[in-house]
């Protein structure tokens, strides 16, 4: 019989019938109707709709065939009011009411970086929490949602304590700002920096990230060409988007200091629900009541715990170890065996080594020539299905599935785009080994006939149909629920390195943030003494490393420093096409010391302090342009894991 370690089944068990998606695997669509066909390889035709099916009925069958049986992980549904709260909790803005909200200082520094609509989304759920809070009769303070944003408003473009931005400077613009809003143009830099005029828009398959997602959205709903056509399911061919370069460089996740990854956080997290209620989609998280799970073990243990294990045999790893593996089996045999991924493994072998892995993996006495491609790939889809959360989380698992209900696939793609910006960095990392992997699978659809279609069809149950959130919504619409899952992980696969990019939009939010809370720490004597102490500290470190030529620092003139190269400091003269990997290659090009040991690929620019905490610079960054964006920064080169 088959351990609880290996395969399991909820108590919302196969007998009941209760699953995420119940149906006849052998029945199609209803009245008969076929799936949108087009000339397009990556269409979604009925054909390909059997793929998914018969995956999720290999599903069933594994956990019908283990007679033990688990309890189904139960999703909590809140009321309005919990909900909305939990919300501004998530998003930052906690001290907005209950016993913190007379202090709101931090919040307001915070709000006064929002766009229109983002600030919209916001008044909307603090509305929400204060009638619940009224209706329940809480003795908290209760902030009036009017009063929230009427600082700003009345301000004319300063922040909430009063002053002017500094650092970044203010210019009066009657047009759209940066962010999309309207009035005074809070700029990060020059007059570059600006969003194109409305009569010049990004090309229809640009991904313009400088303006505001849900701005976008707004003034395409309120312009005469902007009918919002419903382009989420009819066509099925994938555009060929594109993001346009950015002279400031590209910002990709992991490219910031966790300090400013938590602004993020809060920002896309405002940023997608502006969205959702822009675009007329309802956006709630979801929330999981905690159960007991395993603290140890492979199958069905929560990331965090196999994270935990593994780092005590390889420190700094962030993929599970088993994952990593698995993937490396399939690919030692070959990506080019046919029906890879789709085939599935013997169900009695992949059962005996699951339990064998469960026993052996850590001790390392496990021999993996035991282990057939199919089998392999068995086990990485039932790793990803027996997590105890889903991996793309509880919270957000919905909010993945409802990107099929956005108008447009640009929408669509942005909102996904949002979604990986939320999710918890092992899910997160996960995800983007998982998509990699993918993608490989489908470069060698000549020899293995795994089209972006059939992969997606094949993973999609594994990801989504997660046995916690059944619902008789889903079973009403099982059809348009399947294709659309189908969908989003097309989009996944297709554009998962879009995904990965936070929009300028967002990190521009930030350094407006850190500028406005640079003044307030200001005020702090404390803190002015602290970073007097930092200042006496660097320039005595900084003498003793000078030489007499590196004392002043011209106009127009960087000093980079290189603590890990030989060459540990370098005077870089700014040109309007000096570029970042400039810069590394310079410093590289010293042939002494250990940089024999280092390869262009390794090292990188960072952007340090200013109006940002840390960022890792793209090779393509145009140094003049981010220097006058960020002048108060220092410039450092290091690898990304020192």
């Amino acid at each position: 019989m088959l351990t609880k370690n290996c395969f399991s089944v909820c108590v919302c068990s196969r007998r009941s019938g209760q699953y995420t998606m119940n149906h006849d695997h052998s029945k199609k669509p209803p009245n008969g109707a076929s799936f949108d066909r087009s000339g397009s390889q990556d269409s979604l035709d009925e054909l390909s709709m059997d793929d998914y099916w018969k995956e999720l009925e290999n599903i069933h069958e594994t956990r019908g065939n283990n007679h033990e049986e688990r309890v189904a992980l139960v999703v909590k549904e809140p009321d309005e009011g919990e909900l909305e709260e939990e919300w501004l909790k998530e998003a930052g803005l906690s001290n907005l009411f209950g016993e913190s909200s007379g202090d709101s200082l931090e919040s307001a520094v915070f709000l006064s970086t929002l766009t229109r609509t983002q600030k919209a989304a916001v008044e909307k759920r603090v509305e929400t929490v204060t009638q619940t809070m009224r209706k329940k009769n809480k003795q908290h303070q209760i902030p009036d949602v009017r009063d929230i944003f009427r600082v700003q408003n009345d301000s004319k473009g300063k922040v909430c304590d009063g002053s002017e931005p500094s650092a970044v400077g203010t210019s009066e613009n009657k047009n759209e700002t940066q962010d999309g809003t309207k009035g005074p143009n809070f700029s990060l830099g020059t007059d570059e920096q600006k969003s194109p005029p409305e009569d010049m828009p990004f090309s229809d398959t640009d991904i313009n990230l400088e303006i505001s997602f849900a701005e976008q959205a707004a003034n395409l709903k309120d312009s005469s060409i902007g009918r919002m056509c419903k382009g989420g399911g009819g066509d099925t061919l994938l555009p060929n988007f594109r993001l346009p370069k950015d002279k400031t460089g590209t910002t990709k996740i992991g490219d910031l200091a966790p300090q400013d990854m938590k602004k993020v956080y809060s920002l896309a997290l405002i940023e997608l629900t502006a969205l959702y209620d822009i675009l007329g989609t309802e956006f709630k998280q979801q929330k999981a009541v905690k159960i007991k799970t395993k603290d140890s073990g492979l199958f069905g243990v929560p990331l965090s715990v196999l994270l935990e294990q593994d780092q005590k045999k390889v420190p700094g790893t962030k993929i599970p170890l088993i994952f990593q593996k698995l993937i490396a089996q399939i690919e030692e045999a070959t990506l080019e065996t046919e029906g890879l991924l789709r085939i599935p493994g013997v169900a009695t072998r992949v059962k005996s080594l699951c339990q064998e892995l469960e026993a052996k993996f850590y001790e390392g006495t496990f021999n993996w020539e035991n282990v057939k491609q199919h089998d392999a790939a068995s086990l990485l889809k039932l790793f990803i299905r027996e997590l105890p959360q889903p991996l793309l989380t509880v919270e957000y698992l919905k909010a993945f599935q409802d990107v099929q209900n956005l108008p447009t696939k640009k929408q669509q793609l942005q909102a996904l785009n949002l979604l990986v910006l939320l999710l918890p960095e092992a899910n997160r990392d996960t995800l983007k080994v998982l998509l990699e992997f993918l993608q490989r699978v489908i470069d060698h659809r000549d020899k293995n006939k795994m089209t972006l279609k059939n992969v997606a069809m094949v993973m999609a149950p594994n990801l989504f149909t997660f046995h916690g959130l059944g619902s008789k919504t889903i079973e009403q619409s099982e059809f348009v629920m399947a294709a659309g899952t189908a969908n989003v992980m097309r989009f996944m696969i297709q554009y998962q390195k879009l995904l990965w990019t936070i929009p300028k939009f967002i990190v521009n939010q930030v350094r407006k943030q850190n500028t406005a809370s640079q003044k307030k720490e200001k005020k702090d004597k404390a803190m002015k003494k602290l970073l007097k102490k930092m200042a006496y500290d660097r320039e005595k470190h900084e003498k003793q490393e000078k030489t007499p030529n590196d004392a002043d620092v011209p106009q127009g003139v960087i000093r980079v420093q290189a603590p890990h190269l030989s060459k540990v400091s370098m005077a870089i003269q700014l040109t309007e096409e000096l570029k970042a990997g400039d810069i590394v290659a310079r410093f590289l090009s010293q042939k002494s010391g250990n940089v024999q040991a280092l390869k262009k690929e390794e090292v990188f620019l960072y952007e340090i302090g200013g109006n940002i905490g840390e960022r890792c610079l793209d090779g393509d960054t145009y140094m003049k342009d981010l220097y006058q964006l960020n002048p108060n920064a220092e410039w450092v080169i290091k690898s990304k894991q020192s």
